[in-house]
């Protein structure tokens, strides 16, 4: 028997808190997008459009540490993305083209557990295996912590476009002669690809953002764009330090939405080949 969808719109109340949760998300975005712009250095007061800030970012006195930390943020973001992406794909593989074996259920929870551990957790964990084993805290910590809690973000993207390509691709490749890896690099990498890269994309701008477990591993004296950003905020919030949030606030949207359409473009493409 068919089940009556229900439209949620209908409910009493429901457009009013729709209205209030996206005003409580985006108008604090919006309004520290609009004070960038500001020309007077009152982050209460307006003082006219202009662009002094963003200048101030890029050629200020401070313009040398925030280029050294977001220089260590895009660095971290890429190696990390890149080797998150590498072990996604193959943990992907292994979970959905291997068919069933012992322990697949326990490997899909640990694959998924750092997105239900609170970040914290994770945060305190890492620094204390970090300490256990006497790793110094650095550049190569954060490295390392990235690369781990951004796998599962990668993995995502990834094992559902592998779910929606049918293994009939493989099996006719093989029937033809090919070899498995043949038929991996030739046949299945390329309808991969879509899933690939926009597993990448948001590898990379949760790397990019990530704020918690970076500040616990960092160690003094390297920086990544959102921990000097919270170390300027201590001492005062000033105009420029919204013009670079608005920066990053920009970068992550486009990101996002790249990883969406290429997604997307994905789903489209597998269903024109079925």
């Amino acid at each position: 028997m068919a089940v009556a969808s229900e439209n949620v719109k209908r409910y009493p109340g429901f457009f009013f808190v729709a209205v209030f949760c996206l005003l409580v998300l985006y108008l604090p975005l919006l309004i520290v997008m609009a004070y960038s712009f500001n020309d007077s250095a009152s982050i209460t007061r307006w003082g006219g459009f202009s662009l002094r800030w963003y200048e101030e970012v890029f050629t200020g006195v401070e313009s040398a540490k925030y280029k050294t930390a977001a220089w260590n943020s895009i660095t971290i973001a890429v190696m990390a993305s890149i080797t998150a992406t590498v072990i996604a794909t193959s943990a992907a593989l292994g979970m959905i083209r291997s068919g069933s074996w012992r322990g697949k259920a326990t490997s899909f929870a640990l694959i998924n557990l750092p997105l239900m551990v609170p970040e914290i957790v994770t945060a305190v964990a890492t620094l204390i295996f970090f300490s256990a084993i006497g790793f110094k805290a650095g550049y190569l910590t954060i490295l390392v912590a990235h690369c781990v809690f951004c796998i599962p973000f990668a993995y995502l993207p990834i094992a559902a476009r592998l779910q929606g390509v049918e293994t009939i691709y493989e099996q006719a490749a093989m029937d033809l002669y090919a070899t498995r890896t043949q038929a991996f690099l030739k046949v299945l990498l390329p309808l991969l690809l879509p899933g690939i890269f926009s597993g990448f994309l948001l590898a990379f701008i949760i790397s990019l953002d990530d704020f918690i477990i970076t500040n616990f591993v960092k160690g003094a004296g390297v920086e990544t764009l959102p921990t000097a950003i919270f170390g300027a905020v201590k001492q005062g919030i000033k105009p420029n330090i919204m013009a670079i949030s608005t920066l990053m606030l920009m970068v992550s949207i486009l990101f996002v939405s790249v990883s969406y359409f290429v997604s997307r473009l994905g789903e489209s493409s597998a269903k024109v080949a079925d």
